[in-house]
């Protein structure tokens, strides 16, 4: 609807990150801003626009008393809440340039990530992560405020002070930074899989046009009658432009969800019209679904067949890509028994929903837009702030990622690298000017690192990753992302790599499905329990048919031939993930070098 766009809050309003906060306070100070739950009432509570600026207000007070000069880094390591925003906006308002951390990354990591961006300030939550972070205070030399939440006890640490201690009763609003497009805005570090992470810069104008570039490709607009749902950490850069500043721009409010197990619980709760998602969250959903078809009787999975294959029909129909069939007659039945079901465990309102982070698997981008949820993917990076592709869902083509954003250039460089030019490329890396130079070229060209096609309508799809290709010994190349993909649609893996580097064969390590190992372990008469069981040959040989039967369409050469398997999840906390939940591959290899050695010892 142009009515909804025309009250957008546009770049040149908005100018800087602050500016947006202060242009959406003048327009809409009584409307709700952000819902949240306080844990100690144990209830659901409101914010207004007015109630978030006199919050800020006392933020920024406290700030000032901290002599801080426009530049200065101030770091938060806060779970997704108003007090991040709160936080953010005052830090902007005074010039201050504002890095994210993980709630869930490593101390060692984090101190890091504080000392390389020499951060002033560091706002974190609770005592568990103070625990955490006195474990490598002596590495914060860079800190002089250290503020929690959370009530803790300072003890021997001058520099520790309670949120209730250090902001004022009230405050009001002093006059902002003056507003400079082109000024550093934030630093925010890379997930760092093959290394320390880098620090992307980016600058208000890089954000603020990135976040208005994607809120218009939406036709039907948003506006202060939608609600987004909050729960991607908000140091994901994603999150932070998709579900932060473009709702603001938009007028629209955020709920924050309590936590990933009350997801489901929260999607009713906040029944949100709006969801940014990575890829991992669609993929629990479909799971559950699947295993609930499972358990039930044969007509349930049939109906439910029947009705992912009538609704995509229906889609491709709308889509204009496929002529009408009589079957889709029975589209209003089989919606209203099958398919609002599954909407309704999603709230049941939403009008756009977005993946993006990674590749959406297309079995379950299928199941979801066919059973009528408005689902588009995307593409991008930190480093492009974040978005550089996303299909319209009026022009919906699932097995990409979409056209490029209004005012943004790509072409395909040498390898079918995907190359990107326009006002959301990063200003560099931070105080890393070799690592800068390896990603954008003199004319303003930025390397993604991924190897890509483009269509004739001009959708984008990503083919693999140039560094991300196995090299073996013989010569032949081998993209595992993709092998990976293909044999995760075997449910009894939740987690895959491949591995041969330099190696004669492939192997591939896999976390299995607790209940799927179950039944094979008790089809050979192995306890599940047993860690002898994970070994046994014959339990290798049935696993090794199950990839066999889903990697036929790779080359010959690309035959897996041993398989390493492990019960325990690979996670952020045993090092194996990254915080954005990408696979630290030198770690797990590093992790398990003795038994992939064993492996290819007795190939």
């Amino acid at each position: 609807m142009p009515g909804r766009i025309d009250q957008y809050i546009k770049p040149e309003q908005a100018v800087t990150l602050h500016g947006l906060f202060l242009e959406r306070v003048k327009h809409n100070p009584d409307s709700l801003a952000y819902r949240y739950f306080d844990v100690r009432r144990e209830t659901w509570l409101d914010l207004s626009w007015a109630q978030m600026r006199d919050q800020v207000a006392r933020w920024q007070a406290a700030l000032l008393r901290e002599n801080l000069a426009p530049g200065d880094r101030v770091a938060l390591m806060l779970r997704n809440c108003p007090e991040w925003v709160m936080f953010e906006q005052a830090a902007m308002s005074l010039g201050l340039v504002v890095v994210p951390l993980y709630t869930v990354d490593r101390a060692d990591n984090a101190a890091y990530i504080i000392n390389n961006a020499e951060a002033r300030v560091l706002l974190f939550e609770t005592d568990e992560q103070w625990q955490a972070m006195r474990s490598v205070r002596e590495q914060l030399g860079c800190v002089q405020r250290m503020v929690s939440l959370d009530k803790i006890a300072a003890g021997d640490e001058p520099r520790l002070v309670n949120s209730g201690e250090w902001l004022p009763a009230e405050a009001a609003l002093q006059p902002e930074h003056p507003r400079n497009r082109d000024e550093l805005a934030t630093i925010i570090y890379t997930s760092g899989t093959t290394g320390k992470p880098k620090g992307v810069m980016l600058s208000h104008h890089n954000i603020v046009y990135n976040a208005y570039a994607s809120l218009i490709t939406f036709k039907e607009g948003l506006d202060n009658s939608d609600i987004f749902l909050s729960f991607l950490p908000l140091s994901h850069t994603f999150e932070r432009t998709a579900g932060y500043y473009m709702a603001m721009m938009a007028g629209a409010s955020v709920g924050y969800a309590r936590s990933i197990p009350l997801l489901a619980d929260d999607l009713k709760i906040i029944r949100p019209t709006v969801l940014a998602s990575v890829p991992r969250i669609y993929e629990r959903i479909y799971n559950a679904i699947h295993a609930k078809l499972e358990e039930g009787p044969p007509l349930r999975h049939k109906l439910f067949t029947l009705t992912v294959d009538v609704g995509w029909d229906r889609f491709e129909h709308q889509q204009g890509r496929a002529p009408w069939k009589a079957k889709l007659l029975l589209w209003p039945l089989l919606r209203k028994i099958v398919a609002n079901k599954v909407m309704d465990r999603l709230g049941g309102r939403l009008r756009l929903s977005v993946s993006g982070g990674a590749a959406l698997p297309p079995k379950v981008s299928r199941l979801f837009i066919a059973l009528g949820l408005p689902l588009v993917q995307g593409y991008g990076m930190t480093e492009t702030s974040p978005v550089v592709c996303v299909n319209r869902v009026e022009d919906n083509r699932p097995s990409t990622v979409g056209p490029p954003l209004e005012g943004i250039q790509i072409r395909i460089g040498e390898q079918n690298a995907l190359l990107v030019k326009g006002p959301c490329n990063m200003l560099g890396y931070w105080n890393n000017p070799e690592a800068t130079a390896a990603m954008i070229a003199p004319d303003g060209w930025l390397n993604t690192g991924d190897t890509a096609s483009i269509g004739p309508t001009g959708h984008v799809t990503i083919t693999g990753r140039l560094k991300e290709i196995i090299v073996m010994s013989n010569g032949e190349k081998v993209p595992p992302a993709d092998m990976e993909e293909a044999i995760m649609r075997d449910n009894l893996f939740d987690q895959v790599m491949v591995y041969g580097e330099g190696r004669p064969v492939l192997i591939v390590l896999a976390v299995v499905n607790p209940d799927k190992w179950k039944e094979l372990a008790g089809q050979v008469g192995m306890r599940p329990d047993m860690p002898e069981s994970l070994h046994d040959s014959r339990i290798e040989q049935r696993v090794l048919e199950r990839i066999s039967n889903q990697i036929r369409e790779f080359p010959g050469y690309a035959k897996v031939r041993r398989v390493l398997l492990q019960t325990e999840p690979w996670s952020i906390e045993n090092g194996m993930m990254t915080p954005t939940l990408k696979l630290k591959r030198a770690h797990v290899v590093s992790q398990f070098s003795k038994q992939i050695e064993k492996l290819y010892e007795g190939r």
